[in-house]
């Protein structure tokens, strides 16, 4: 008998990345507006199509907040079930140096505002943090994670068969 057909849809995960920038003991974080309520994260978003993880991570801490980094490591990959929209996320956390800010740079939408804030000031938001991945990120990186960037490896496109 041949197996009963599956309305399941296949399963994907987003894959996000995420900047843990350190300015001595403070941290660039993002105040951003999520379903209808402040929310607190490092910059963060989706990886786009093509599009290497190291350069995803440089683009969207750019695009909400106006700096422009250096990822220097990988903390972490980190999988866990997104309590927003309740769909899986595979989260490459990467660590940035500052290098320059734009302060007259247009923020994505939904992004209130970038701010610096110290591990303790970070910690008392509790509930207002976007995911517990935000905290997680960042204590790795006190207890020294701290993976070599060509850990990652990326292949581009072929341009022969």
């Amino acid at each position: 008998m041949p197996p009963a057909a599956t309305t399941d849809a296949i399963w994907r995960p987003h894959v996000t990345v995420a900047s843990v920038v350190s300015d001595g003991a403070r941290y660039l974080m993002v105040e951003e507006e999520v379903n209808g309520r402040l929310a607190y994260n490092q910059p963060a978003g989706h990886l786009e199509d093509r599009e290497r993880l190291v350069d995803a991570a440089v683009r969207e801490t750019l695009e909400e907040t106006g700096w422009t980094v250096q990822p220097t490591h990988l903390i972490g990959v980190h999988q866990w079930r997104s309590t927003e929209h309740g769909e899986g996320v595979i989260r490459f956390s990467f660590a940035a140096r500052p290098l320059s800010h734009d302060p007259s740079r247009s923020l994505d939408t939904g992004i209130r505002r970038a701010l610096w804030l110290s591990r303790a000031e970070i910690a008392v938001l509790g509930e207002r943090l976007r995911s517990p991945l935000v905290l997680q990120s960042i204590d790795a990186w006190l207890a020294g994670a701290r993976l070599p960037l060509d850990a990652l490896h990326w292949l581009p496109e072929s341009t022969t068969s």
